[in-house]
């Protein structure tokens, strides 16, 4: 039985913003542990190497994070995709910082590490919104919204489960009158 379903684009404007929010907040923190490794790293390695590292690291517990407190997916379902999606944002995200380091040896060759952090920051926020975009297209619709429960592993999810009770009845009085 299908019933009628009519989107709320407030819900779903919440629900974004929420997501961004929180996604932000994520990303703030896996910043900063990327700066403090890549830091760390940077004493023994050379800057590609040490990039390429710290983001490794940060990226698994990122997609980790942002699967659980951003699209509030919990278990195993979507486990495989939503890693794949947070692999490709983490290759974008060291090509969008490697070509950083490229460019910044090429314009400023004696340049200081404050300054090469302070470049990789700002790369790192522009991956962020690959992540972000990458990240919640695997996701989708899937993902738990505002005042609705959690699904389950075996019950289908719905964007717009609130509308059906208001047309649920509309939708069969179609049906049966042919």
């Amino acid at each position: 039985m299908t019933a009628l379903s009519v989107p709320n684009p407030l819900v779903s404007h919440r629900t974004v913003v929420r997501q961004m929010a929180s996604f932000g907040a994520i990303g703030a923190a896996s910043t900063l542990a990327y700066v403090v490794l890549y830091a760390w790293l940077r004493g023994a390695a050379p800057a590609g190497i040490a990039n390429a590292l710290a983001l490794v690291v940060t990226a698994v517990a990122n997609t980790a994070a942002n699967r659980w407190l951003t699209f509030g997916i919990r278990g195993g379902e979507g486990l495989a995709r939503h890693h794949a999606a947070g692999l490709l944002a983490l290759g974008a995200a060291l090509a969008i910082t490697s070509a950083s380091l490229v460019i910044l040896n090429a314009v400023a060759p004696h340049h200081g590490r404050p300054t090469e952090i302070a470049v990789l920051v700002l790369a790192n926020a522009a991956a962020t919104v690959a992540r972000f975009l990458f990240l919640r297209s695997a996701v989708g619709d899937r993902a738990p919204t505002e005042g609705r429960p959690q699904r389950s592993a075996g019950r289908p999810s719905d964007p717009h489960e609130s509308a059906r009770p208001a047309f649920a009845t509309l939708a069969q009085s179609k049906r049966t009158r042919g």
